[in-house]
């Protein structure tokens, strides 16, 4: 499976300069997760979404990064499922 569309989305977030730090840590953690070969592809798949579901609760969160969010979340569950 490859999870470079997923990686690349979220370094848009990261480069987003409206984008509150914590949001942009979060979505930093996302990407390390993905690139760990280490771990099973599903642990990393959950491991985004969990993280993911976090930032989108986040009430500093930009309306246009939580919808991007979503976007990603459900290119994450499509992986999954895939």
């Amino acid at each position: 499976m490859d999870t470079e569309p997923i990686i690349q989305a979220l370094e848009q977030i990261m480069n987003d300069r409206g984008v509150p730090k914590n949001i942009k840590s979060s979505c930093e953690e996302c990407v390390l997760a993905l690139k760990d070969e280490k771990e099973d592809l599903s642990v990393r798949l959950n491991t985004c979404i969990s993280l993911l579901d976090e930032v989108s609760n986040d009430p500093n969160i930009p309306m246009h990064t939580r919808t991007f969010v979503w976007n990603i979340v459900s290119m994450l569950e499509a992986a999954q499922h895939a």
